[in-house]
């Protein structure tokens, strides 16, 4: 559960956010409005949590009772679960659903679907499993949970903090607003922002500024729900890019 848990959030972040080659819905007709596909990318991520604290809570459990997990189980369950993750995700999102593909915008969709199926599916499926039935029972045992679950606590959020900085590249700010403000109102916004207009969608719900960093934090007053560079979500806007 918790390799699952793992392989999704290793693709939800590489492929939704940094990479930006698909989202979750990228495929679903109708779903054009860039505030809704982040929105469900990040109840993907909830769901991720969700899986994620029922693997740490078996652990727990596993610690409390007359057997101990051993090292070599333990990471091949990990490895196994992220394999097994991509396969489910290849399967079915791709291949039976349609709601996306790995790379949205290639000319050879299924080429992608198949590597990524094969070299983070199926591969790591192979590896965890060969460990898990290659342990003797000899191997290490996991004596020291707590500081097991803290170091990938650390690992976790050391992640986030990565993906908090914007790029180096991207001078300008990405905001969305609430959908019942109108043109007006953001304009207003963005005359007290200091804040020049570069792009926004035809209902003004995403707009993207080149405005003082400073002032950023000051959009949430406006009515704004997401602002790159500020932390809020974690890295998911701070790479959102534009293109005509």
């Amino acid at each position: 559960m918790l390799g699952i848990a793992l392989g999704g959030f290793f693709d939800g972040i590489l492929l939704h956010q940094i990479l930006q080659w698909h989202h979750l819905l990228s495929l679903v007709p109708g779903m054009t409005d860039l505030r809704m596909q982040v929105l469900w990318d990040g109840y993907f991520h909830v769901l991720m949590y969700a899986l994620a604290i029922l693997g740490l809570w078996g652990l727990w459990r596993e610690k409390a009772g007359e057997t101990v997990m051993k090292g070599r189980p333990l990471l091949g369950a990990l490895i196994a679960g992220f394999g097994i993750w991509h396969v489910l995700d290849s399967v079915l999102s791709h291949w039976l659903l349609g709601i996306h593909r790995i790379r949205v915008d290639s000319d050879a969709p299924l080429v992608w679907d198949l590597a990524w199926f094969f070299g983070f599916g199926l591969l790591p499926l192979a590896i965890g499993w060969a460990l898990m039935r290659g342990s003797d029972g000899g191997g290490p045992a996991l004596r020291r949970p707590t500081a097991t679950l803290l170091l990938l606590a650390l690992v976790s959020a050391g992640s986030g903090g990565w993906a908090l900085r914007p790029p180096s590249d991207q001078p300008f700010t990405t905001v969305v607003f609430r959908g019942d403000r109108g043109s007006e109102f953001v304009e207003t916004a963005l005359a007290d922002m200091e804040a020049r207009l570069v792009w926004a969608d035809p209902a003004m719900s995403v707009v993207v500024m080149d405005m003082p960093a400073a002032h950023r934090w000051r959009l949430f007053r406006h009515g704004a729900l997401l602002v790159s560079g500020t932390g809020t979500p974690a890295g998911c806007f701070n790479w959102s890019t534009v293109q005509a």
